[in-house]
């Protein structure tokens, strides 16, 4: 029952990939884990979800203990969201779950990492929680899964809207709301010329659209001056980044040494990587086979490394040109956790030093505040698996959680449902647009 709920309201991973709940939820598994680490610099959506929504939360989480046969839940959360926790303990009303106190490092909220910290065991290289009897969701996903549960479709997004603005918050947003009505509601940007940095500083992407839109998966919008050193950093091209790293990179390995899944004992090796960059016509299979496993934190790119290159680019491309080549890499030796894992943990205090941000560190309180956007965009793939394919048609008049997107039965996917109550203005594959 539950599956088919999830599937209907398009439930998906709220933390970042957005890979569809209703699979998750027809395992068979040991342990439900709830990752309420939040491990991004400046973004502290899912701790205000926690504390203020605690109840659906854990309800959510319940039923999705149920619907696999897990006997225990893992609740996974930093001891120093101590309000986030006291809320959560306040209305848990049984023995089921415990909780897994974690420390303020980056990024503790790796799948990788939050599996072993709370069940002791390593997922195989390449493989998924599963294999290990665990299924993982972001808390906010927990938070949708209750909505299904109760007949909801997702039509909102929680997040934050913090760095550079005058009133840094979190908030519920309909999904396809325009970041500009998000700037507006946290008071406007306190510089004249910024870039957004969508659901992160680490793993997210940049964008200076303000017409760009919110989907299920973003986790918050941070706004930094166009001069800001990450502005620099990111605007790089692929070019400009291998040509970088190829003339400088003087083989110190410190992206390998800080690396959260070597650490792990996953075969990634950054520093291998970088050395693809120096081949042309042969010879980069060879080293880019150390990028298979990476997870892209960007750990070794915005903290590791001393020269300030590219090394989690170099993987990224380096699992592309794989992919394309056919190549998979296996890893020749067992898993085994490093002797230095605990000691080369980086706080998220040191992280935000390094990116040049402890100035914008700041609560981002949770505001009630209704946002009402005048149009919202619905994009038909705010997910892992195919797009949505458009049930209405410009003209239609929809209400909130009408399926305006559906994925056709038996492929991997999410429907996509009216965020607001309007008529259709626009219809093309990729959007439905909506007018209030």
């Amino acid at each position: 029952m539950l599956v088919e709920q999830l599937r209907e309201s398009g439930v998906v991973g709220a933390g970042g990939a957005g890979f569809p709940t209703y699979v998750k939820a027809q395992a068979q598994v040991e342990f439900v884990i709830a990752n309420g680490a939040e491990c991004e610099p400046l973004i502290h959506k899912d701790a205000e979800l926690m504390k203020h929504f605690p109840e659906p939360i854990l309800a959510g989480m319940l039923s999705l203990m149920d619907t696999v046969g897990a006997k225990k839940g893992k609740f996974g959360i930093k001891t120093k969201n101590a309000a986030a926790l006291a809320a959560l303990e306040s209305q848990l009303k049984t023995d089921r779950i415990e909780f897994v106190m974690l420390g303020d490092f980056y990024p503790s909220g790796d799948e990788y990492e939050l599996v072993y910290t709370a069940t002791g065991r390593l997922i195989p290289a390449a493989g998924i929680p599963l294999q290990v009897g665990c299924v993982v969701n972001n808390v906010e996903t927990l938070y949708n899964v209750h909505q299904a549960a109760q007949g909801r479709a997702v039509t909102e997004k929680f997040l934050s809207v913090c760095g550079a603005v005058k009133q840094p918050q979190s908030l519920w947003a309909p999904v396809g709301t325009p970041f500009r009505d998000l700037l507006a509601m946290a008071g406007g940007a306190t510089v004249q010329d910024f870039g957004v940095f969508i659901s992160g500083l680490m793993m997210g992407t940049l964008t200076f659209d303000l017409d760009d839109v919110v989907t299920k998966t973003t986790g918050g919008l941070i706004v930094l001056p166009r001069d800001h050193y990450l502005m620099t950093r990111k605007t790089r091209s692929q070019q400009e980044m291998n040509h970088i790293g190829k003339s400088a990179c003087d083989q110190c390995s410190y992206c390998t040494e800080f690396c959260p899944r070597y650490l792990l004992g996953y075969d990634v090796q950054p520093h291998k990587v970088m050395r693809s960059l120096g081949f042309t016509m042969t010879g980069g299979e060879i080293w880019n086979q150390w990028s298979e496993l990476c997870c892209a934190c960007g750990l070794c790119t915005l903290y590791a490394c001393p020269e300030d290159l590219y090394p989690k680019e170099a993987c990224d491309q380096g699992k592309h040109d794989r992919r394309d080549a056919g190549l998979k890499f296996v890893q020749q030796k067992p898993v085994e956790v490093h002797p230095m894992k605990e000691y080369r943990r980086v706080p998220l205090s040191q992280l935000r030093k390094r990116l040049q941000v402890e100035e914008y560190e700041t609560e981002t309180p949770f505001s009630a505040a209704e946002c009402r956007p005048a149009v919202v965009r619905i994009k038909m793939k705010q997910h892992a698996g195919e797009a949505a394919i458009p049930t209405v048609e410009a003209g239609t008049k929809v209400k909130r959680g009408q399926v305006v997107g559906r994925v056709a039965d038996g492929k991997l996917g999410a429907h996509v449902h009216a965020s607001i109550d309007g008529k259709v203005r626009a219809v093309t594959s990729e959007f439905v647009e909506i007018v209030a």
